[in-house]
């Protein structure tokens, strides 16, 4: 035997959870492309969604599709396969697969009959939003989508009203201003961010505080996939509650660090915690004066 050939000890397939773009298709790393030409079968959501991104890089694999209604049955299916030494990669309509996709069921199948399952990485509309938010990145809460119905959305809020974080939601257009309803009187006028058609034609940021993203979607019809930011991370439980931070004196402190003027850093802190400047000026004063005194 030659020795520089190599032998497959493995007796099933390969699993691959391959991201595909979430708008734009030169988003798309050249081992993904690879690896979705030389895998014996592609598992999509839609595979008239797939094929366009198929046919644009010239593969041609063959398709099955993998979506919520049929991921029981074809879970199985896909399984079967792989042990018989198929190798089968999983995509979603967008995005990373696995993520608020079908996906989950499959993969625990495959770990519990030791196949191999490998990730190839790529897009993700939430870290996408995280990273144009201009919000905190330090810790951030992936929430996926809000139930559709208002008492279980609430409920949901009302459970993230208790983590003091960045979160990272999943909302449908027709569902946006209702959720910035809720959002605003269960975790109360944070700073947020709304990201619309991440990395397509029509791609828009919207920053402001959550009632400010009110206004804008009280006016204008909401359109596109998106994704919601919001900072909850010095706010309380709900509107008028006291920041959680411990003094404001720390916050521009904070802010003077990451580079800001001190002018700049007190009106960013006022921002933060929904005061206004000249109130974030008193207890900065207020609390530099209990300073000297103890």
């Amino acid at each position: 035997m030659n020795s520089t050939s190599q032998v497959n000890i493995e007796p099933h397939g390969t699993l691959y959870l391959v991201a595909t773009p979430i708008g734009n298709l030169e988003d798309i790393t050249h081992r993904a492309i690879r690896i979705l030409r030389e895998v014996d079968l592609i598992a999509c959501e839609d595979t008239r969604h797939t094929r366009k991104l198929l046919t644009h890089y010239g593969i041609s694999t063959p398709m099955v599709s993998y979506h919520e209604h049929n991921e029981r049955i074809r879970a199985g299916e896909l399984l079967r396969e792989l042990q018989k030494g198929k190798q089968v990669a999983v995509v979603s309509d967008a995005g990373t697969t696995g993520i608020s996709d079908p996906g989950f069921r499959l993969v625990r199948a495959a770990i519990d009959n030791d196949i191999r399952v490998t990730p190839v990485p790529g897009p993700s509309a939430a870290i996408a939003a995280v990273i144009v938010s201009g919000l905190s990145t330090g810790d951030f809460f992936f929430g996926g989508f809000l139930p559709a119905r208002k008492n279980q959305r609430r409920a949901r809020l009302t459970q993230l009203a208790t983590l003091r974080s960045t979160f990272v939601l999943y909302e449908a257009p027709h569902r946006i201003l209702n959720t910035l309803l809720d959002a605003r009187e269960i975790l109360g006028d944070c700073e947020a961010v709304i990201a619309r058609e991440l990395t397509k034609l029509h791609e828009e940021v919207l920053r402001g505080r959550i009632s400010d993203l009110i206004s804008q979607f009280s006016t204008r019809e909401p359109r596109g996939e998106m994704v919601l930011v919001v900072d909850h991370r010095d706010l309380g439980t709900g509107p008028g509650a006291e920041p959680l931070r411990a003094t404001i004196t720390e916050l521009v402190r904070e802010l003077e660090f990451g580079g800001m003027d001190h002018r700049s850093a007190l009106k960013q802190a006022a921002k933060r915690l929904g005061i206004s400047r000249d109130e974030a000026y008193r207890r900065l004063a207020s609390e530099r004066e209990q300073a000297k005194r103890s």
